[in-house]
């Protein structure tokens, strides 16, 4: 076979009659399908952040500064963002099945490679085609979420599968310190870059492309749930006009793409250089310091699924609302943080958590909203799309803050992350009534919500 055919979607298979087959394989299918792009995305998290918990020993071993760490973590972030959105053209065109494994065992390789440099070349260049291949995580799971979860039900099952980011999150600072500690900085790159090529395998045996390969109708007609977006269109499209009819010259996507760089400032900045500034302005170590990291993931799991079911049942579908007050209240939350004393764990691992909790909701539903917005077969360069934008913002959450903390402080730091909260709520404000994309109400009155 192939690398062409490899990644081909799938056929579709003779639709079947039956509907207690039907409903039965629809049931199995869905559940399969759903744990393997959740374990499959947590792992993408043990060889996106082994070098995250790596950097302390990293820099005794080796002599680093925190800008030079700041540089590799602005690599990451740029190629990351780039390929996000290129490969979510191609995952639109793609077999989620394989593109996402294969994406993932690449990136067990290079984190593999990188454990065996040690120069800061070989860094950037085996840490920035780890954030390639890190690009080809998200994408093949918005086209499946899209697909196999209806509009009436998906914030509640993506905001449960965007609980991987977070899960795996809190998972890696515990397998890479004791790593490090116990073996060196090396191990916490070896033993994320092996699980994960083994992990790839497994999601390649679990995954499947859409209900229609396997001979199940779409997800609309069996639950009976027609967006305007999506009735009457199930067909692949080309890229073209997945380019230039429903992501580029959709302002909807561009005022979602914007924010989230703003979002992705705040959530990179909190959890790279959170744990560094409980150590180097508040005394904590090593092992304190990334307990905090746990809290913020914790947090971050409860806030996106509480901002999934609440833009379900709350407000109907509407995801805006809940962007906006998340986005509001992290800024209080990230001021609290800094002006909280010294000697008070319990109260800083707290406001980790709320963070964690308040970021987490936004960066998730712009991801959906992005893909509500756009067309469905144009699901994953749509969120691509933001995603590279929201990596833009990851990259100037590496070395410039890094830089605006060594010059000016953590209070510079703190003042940066709050501008940024106040950005994302004024540019998400105009989005408040939107749940469906106008131009499709326009053209498919009888579909629209």
């Amino acid at each position: 076979m192939s690398v062409k055919n490899l990644f081909k979607p799938a056929p579709y298979a003779p639709e079947i009659q039956d509907p207690e087959e039907i409903k039965k394989n629809y049931k199995y299918w869905r559940m399969r399908v759903f744990y393997g792009m959740y374990v499959g995305y947590i792992f993408y998290y043990f060889t996106r952040k082994s070098f995250t918990f790596a950097m302390p020993a990293l820099m005794q071993d080796l002599g680093l500064q925190i800008s030079d760490l700041g540089i590799l973590s602005s690599i990451l972030s740029i190629t990351y963002g780039i390929s996000k959105f290129l490969s979510g053209v191609l995952a639109d065109r793609s077999n989620p099945r394989f593109f996402m494994a294969t994406g993932l065992i690449l990136t067990g390789v290079f984190n593999i490679f990188f454990g065996m440099s040690s120069s800061i070349l070989f860094f950037a260049i085996f840490w920035g085609l780890n954030g390639w291949f890190q690009g080809w995580g998200w994408p093949p799971c918005a086209r499946l979420l899209t697909h196999w979860y209806s509009q009436k039900e998906r914030g509640t099952w993506w905001g449960f599968w965007n609980t991987s980011h977070s899960v795996g999150g809190a998972l890696i600072p515990l397998i890479a310190a004791f790593c490090a500690q116990a073996w060196g900085w090396r191990y916490a790159m070896y033993v994320p870059g092996i699980t994960c090529i083994g992990i790839g395998l497994f999601i390649m045996n679990r995954l499947r492309d859409t209900p229609q390969s396997l001979g199940l109708p779409t997800i609309e007609k069996y639950k009976n749930d027609y967006p305007a977006s999506s009735r009457g269109q199930e067909k692949e499209i080309s890229v073209k006009e997945i380019l230039f009819k429903h992501v580029l010259t959709n302002r909807y996507i561009w005022i979602l793409a914007i924010s989230y760089f703003f979002v992705y400032i705040i959530r990179q900045a909190v959890n790279d250089f959170g744990a560094l500034f409980l150590m180097k302005a508040k005394g904590y170590s090593m092992i304190a310091a990334s307990g905090s990291v746990f809290w913020f993931e914790a947090g971050g799991a409860c806030g996106s699924l509480a901002a999934g079911w609440a833009s379900d049942k709350i407000f109907k579908g509407r995801r805006a609302p809940i962007m906006v007050l998340f986005s509001m209240a992290v800024i209080f939350a990230i001021g609290g943080l800094f002006v909280v004393p010294q000697d008070m764990m319990v109260l800083d691992y707290a406001l980790m958590f709320t963070i964690g909790f308040l970021i987490f909701g936004p960066q998730m539903l712009i991801g959906m909203a992005a893909a509500e917005l756009s067309h469905k077969k144009a699901a994953g360069t749509a969120t691509g799309f933001t995603g590279w934008w929201a990596y833009l913002g990851a990259a100037v959450a590496g070395y410039p803050i890094s830089k605006v903390a060594e010059i000016w402080g953590w209070y510079g730091f703190f003042v940066s992350l709050g501008v940024c909260g106040v950005i994302s709520v004024l540019l998400l404000l105009p989005l408040w009534k939107i749940k469906s994309n106008p131009k499709y109400t326009a053209v498919e009155p009888e579909a629209a919500n």
